[in-house]
């Protein structure tokens, strides 16, 4: 099974090997079904690099990021401001809320994750309840009405407590691009290994 590289596109395998691999495809009959030896549509192919492509962009670590009690923590301020006290309806108090928050950053959190005022509602106690804990309200996600404590572990802190901030990368990323990578070229190098897509088997060969 010699191996050859000088045009991995066309074939990885020699033409003796070829030769080989062409009369057993010939001469195996599969129970009467005649197999031919067509390429896959490009357009095929091209989906596919596609759906990888979106599949990791959408599931991107800070793409899925979870919003943070840090996030809100604004708009809980501003909620028992004059300003918004003063503007009637709920939707037109979030708007007004939206569009007047200093870190327009978090503009895009909500347009991913939207909360109303009932939501701000639920969560102004426990956001005020952890500021006057002091603790780093980037480690609280919101979860429906509750803010909790994020299931991250990233590194120690120096009060020996881990890190519970999402990293912009985590391991599982790296797992699945690797896996992703592996089995393209595994295939690759399987398909690369038969005979190339131009020699159409015609099934003459008998046992």
């Amino acid at each position: 099974m010699a191996w050859r590289f000088d045009n991995p596109l066309y074939s990885f395998t020699d033409d003796e090997q070829n030769e080989k691999a062409k009369r057993v495809w010939e001469g195996e009959s599969l129970g009467g079904i005649s197999e031919d030896n067509n390429r896959l549509p490009q357009p095929v192919v091209w989906l596919l690099g596609l759906t990888i492509i979106a599949a990791f962009a959408i599931t991107f670590p800070l793409w899925g990021q979870r919003p943070t009690a840090d996030i809100y923590a604004e708009y809980v301020a501003m909620m028992d401001t004059p300003a918004v006290k003063a503007i009637a309806g709920d939707a037109q108090k979030m708007q007004y809320m939206v569009d007047n928050v200093t870190d327009k950053s978090l503009v895009q959190f909500q347009e991913r994750h939207p909360l109303t005022m009932d939501d701000l509602e639920m969560i102004k106690g426990q956001i005020i309840e952890l500021q006057s804990q002091g603790v780093d309200l980037e480690e609280y996600t919101i979860i429906g009405p509750d803010v909790v404590l994020a299931n991250f572990e990233g590194v120690m802190k120096a009060d020996g407590t881990r890190e519970r901030k999402q990293p912009w990368w985590d391991i599982g990323y790296t797992i699945d691009i690797f896996y992703v990578i592996y089995f393209c070229l595994a295939v690759l190098i399987v398909i690369k290994r038969l005979p190339n897509h131009t020699w159409e088997p015609d099934h003459s060969v008998a046992h």
